[in-house]
C-alpha cells in the first residue's frame, strides 16, 4: 500500500495533505525519511514530526475548545499558530488530529481523536449529525432572517444551497442567536449570514452530536468517551 494511502486509512489527513507531508520530509517509516510513492504495510512504524502514528493502540478522545487565531489546516498558508502544535503539548505521545475543522476566527468544541474510523463516521455528510454554534452578528436578526436561514440559504461562493437548519434567537441580545446544522460547508455559518447581508463578528461552536462545549475554558481539554457522541 502506497504511504499517502495508509495515511489517509489511519484517518490522519488527507492523501494530498499526505503527499505534502512527505514532501516536505516531515514523515518517517521505520526510522527514515519517507519518499512520494513508497510502498509500506500495516505494520510499519510510521512517524509525522517525530509522534509515531497510531495503529491498533488505545483509542484517544478529545473535546478541546479550541482559541481564536490557531488554525486546523497542516499547510498554514497564514503562517499562524497550528492546532496540531497546541496537540503536541497535550503530551499524549501519539499522533492526534481533530475531527473537521473551525476557522481561524472560530473558537469552541472541537473533537480530536487517533481513531480514523470515528473521524470518517462522524464526517460523513450522509449521516447529518448535528453542531451548534453560537453566533453573534453585526446588526439586529428578524423573523424574515430566521426564516430564510431555516429554510436553507444558496450560497453563490460555493454554488450549493445549504440544508435546513435551527435558529433559536437569544432573549435581550438582538444580535446574537444559535444555528443548529447538519451539514460541514467551508465557513458555512459565516457564508449563510453574508448572503443575507449581515456579517459574522463572533462565532462559537458549542456542540457536536450529544457532546457540549460545557463550561470548558478557552484552550483547555477533556478526555471524552465515544458513547457521549451518540
Amino acid at each position: 500500500m502506497r504511504l499517502n494511502k495508509r495515511l489517509v486509512e489511519l484517518g490522519v489527513c488527507s492523501r494530498r495533505n499526505a503527499d505534502k507531508l512527505i514532501d516536505e520530509g516531515r514523515v518517517k517509516v521505520n526510522g527514515k525519511v519517507a519518499v512520494l510513492g513508497e510502498q509500506v504495510e500495516a505494520t510499519d512504524d510510521i512517524e509525522i514530526d517525530g509522534d509515531l502514528v497510531a495503529k491498533d493502540d488505545e483509542k484517544i478522545l478529545i473535546a478541546y475548545n479550541k482559541p481564536a487565531g490557531v488554525v486546523c489546516t497542516e499547510s498554514n498558508v497564514e503562517k499562524a499558530e497550528r492546532i496540531s502544535d497546541r496537540i503536541k503539548d497535550f503530551g499524549f505521545g501519539k499522533r492526534l488530529f481533530t475531527i473537521g475543522r473551525l476557522d481561524k476566527e472560530t473558537t469552541g468544541l472541537i473533537l480530536i481523536t487517533n481513531d480514523g474510523d470515528l473521524a470518517k463516521e462522524i464526517t460523513n455528510t450522509h449521516k447529518n449529525y448535528e453542531k451548534e454554534y453560537e453566533v453573534r452578528v453585526n446588526k439586529p436578526i428578524n423573523s424574515d432572517f430566521v426564516k430564510k436561514m431555516e429554510s436553507g440559504v444558496f450560497l453563490s461562493e460555493l454554488n450549493k444551497k445549504t440544508k435546513p437548519c435551527i435558529i433559536k434567537k437569544h432573549k435581550g441580545e438582538a444580535c446574537k442567536f444559535s444555528i443548529t446544522i447538519t451539514q460541514g460547508l467551508n465557513r458555512q455559518v459565516r457564508r449563510m449570514c453574508k448572503e443575507l447581508g449581515y456579517t459574522v463578528t463572533e462565532l462559537k461552536r458549542i456542540r457536536v452530536m450529544n457532546c457540549e462545549l460545557g463550561n470548558l475554558k478557552i484552550g483547555d481539554y477533556k478526555l471524552i468517551k465515544k458513547e457521549d457522541l451518540f
